[in-house]
């Protein structure tokens, strides 16, 4: 899936850890790590992937994740394998700037992103904190709320992207909601990514069988794509 997701254009791919209790995610994904978690997929698993993955494709790679199963996995452990492996970076929903210090440093010491949260609801004074911390790029939440696919895209979105160029000149995608060809046009207008996550899972939730799914995500990420 990897593989075909950057063959089909991403340009950054996030690979979510499961978790028991994903409080920021919608239904999708939530049962998406119900699955995962009940064949015993965790971090270790995940791992693997990404560095049979490094054997095709080159394509940046962000773990996304809540802060429990990094925690259990052993932080600097995770970072060794991480970087071994071929992780590019991480981003942990529920860690906020002021948490994060201690594992954005054991990050930076092996060269992986530290990727950071901002919303709609973000002051100036956390998005230059985050401007600050974070590296690689800026995840900027469309909406408050959960993760999962929408009609419509919200304008808080583009003014939070204009807010937070004024703190920061790294890259700002923009995510949750985001699950049509328009809703990334529009995106694409004043952001530098459209993140699909929610959709994309989706289409794997439906298929009936990995051949399916692999089609299934192909077919839609040129659709969201062209």
């Amino acid at each position: 899936m990897i593989v075909e997701l950057a063959r089909e254009g991403a340009a950054v791919i996030e690979l979510g850890v499961p978790f028991s209790d994903p409080m920021a995610d919608g239904p999708v994904i939530q049962r998406a790590s119900e699955r995962a978690l009940r064949h015993g997929f965790g971090l270790a698993e995940i791992l693997q992937v990404v560095s049979d993955a490094r054997q095709q494709t080159e394509v940046p790679i962000i773990l996304f994740s809540y802060f429990n199963p990094l925690l259990q996995f052993g932080i600097e452990k995770l970072v060794d394998e991480a970087q071994r492996s071929g992780v590019d970076g991480i981003l942990v929903t529920d860690l906020t700037p002021e948490e994060a210090g201690e594992f954005a440093a054991t990050l930076r010491a092996r060269d992986l992103d530290m990727i950071f949260l901002v919303a709609p609801t973000s002051t100036d004074q956390r998005l230059q904190m985050v401007a600050e911390r974070a590296s690689g790029f800026i995840y900027a939440v469309s909406r408050a709320g959960i993760t999962g696919a929408r009609e419509e895209m919200s304008a808080e979105a583009e003014m939070l992207v204009g807010r937070m160029r004024k703190f920061s000149n790294l890259p700002v995608a923009v995510g949750f909601g985001i699950s049509k060809p328009e809703h990334v046009a529009d995106v694409w207008r004043y952001a530098d990514a459209a993140v699909v996550g929610s959709a994309i899972v989706a289409e794997i939730e439906q298929a009936q069988s990995a051949a399916e799914a692999l089609s299934r995500v192909g077919r839609f990420t040129r659709e969201l794509i062209f």
